[in-house]
């Protein structure tokens, strides 16, 4: 059966392109369990156009930014975990969105793990053995940089597992995530979507600076040659698990200032939900911030006239 991910863009294509006209008799709707997602259906009908200017994302950001350390707080306070995972292609912007998360937030709150492929000791272990030593605290937020999806991605698609540990890894990954939210821990992960010609744009301009040129390896440009057989890697994996408990969240990921925009109000929305009447009332723009916001447009002109 289809995953919610798959469902809910089912409907919304069967509904925008079969709407009954007013007053007249609507048809009967075929049960969307019935149908199936093909390769590609989830990340084609992504809108890649979506944009937000910078100065947009500029006055935007303080307010996130405050909202963002106060449910942090709240929630240490009031003992319910979160973790958020960052997934995507290389290049689309996940290290950026993680620095404007954790900019403001209380460093003794939350902890970031960059995820690496697993060191010899660690395959001596079951495969998840090292995330379940990162899982948060009471309170606290964890960030991946990278997670356990690489068991069905990464190692998948360079065929580094035989084909029966990577499809066992689709249950273990279900059943360890609903243990953590079942424990109370939010969960909510991010796939940052960016075309293969937006890629290579990104990874050319990256080049092009010597101070940032390292950060492109030949791994990178390989892993770019195979971009349409990650990109069906990661159609199942979306399928096979998105979840109510454990949502993927795409972004759209162009522009870079939409791209955390949206990753922010998501997170402040699902942590508002969580605490509940625990939550801290919100706030109008104080002067504070709009120093803040102020000083912070002073200093990058400052950096761009440097340049």
């Amino acid at each position: 059966m289809p995953s919610r991910l798959c469902r809910a863009l089912l409907c919304g294509v069967w509904q925008d392109g079969r709407r009954a006209e007013s007053g007249a008799k609507s048809r009967s709707l075929k049960d969307p369990s019935e149908l199936r997602c093909n390769l590609f259906t989830v990340l084609e009908n992504i809108n890649l156009n979506k944009k937000l200017s910078r100065e947009d994302y500029k006055r935007a950001l303080p307010l996130l930014q405050q909202r963002l350390y106060d449910l942090e707080k709240a929630c240490w306070d009031n003992g319910n975990p979160t973790m958020i995972v960052f997934e995507g292609w290389d290049a689309a912007g996940k290290g950026k969105a993680i620095a404007a998360l954790t900019q403001r937030l209380d460093p003794r709150g939350f902890r970031l793990h960059p995820i690496v492929p697993p060191r010899t000791y660690e395959q001596q272990h079951p495969w998840l053995w090292r995330f379940w030593l990162k899982v948060p605290n009471r309170g606290e937020m964890l960030i991946f940089d990278h997670s356990w999806y690489g068991r069905v991605l990464e190692e998948r698609v360079e065929e580094t597992i035989p084909e029966k540990l990577w499809r066992q890894a689709y249950r273990d990954i279900v059943d360890f995530e609903r243990v953590l939210a079942d424990d109370g821990t939010t969960i909510l992960k991010f796939f940052l979507h960016i075309s293969k010609k937006e890629q290579k744009h990104r990874f050319r301009a990256i080049e092009a600076n010597p101070l940032e040129a390292w950060r492109v390896t030949r791994e990178d440009w390989a892993r770019h040659k195979r971009y349409d057989d990650y990109l069906a890697a990661t159609e199942e994996m979306l399928e096979q698990t998105d979840s109510e408990y454990a949502p993927w969240v795409i972004v759209e990921a162009t522009s870079g200032s939409h791209a955390r925009k949206k990753i922010f109000e998501t997170i402040i929305a699902a942590m508002e939900k969580r605490l509940g009447p625990q939550a801290p009332p919100r706030s109008e723009a104080d002067q504070s911030t709009v120093r803040d916001a102020d000083l912070r447009a002073v200093m990058e002109s400052l950096e761009e006239a440097v340049v």
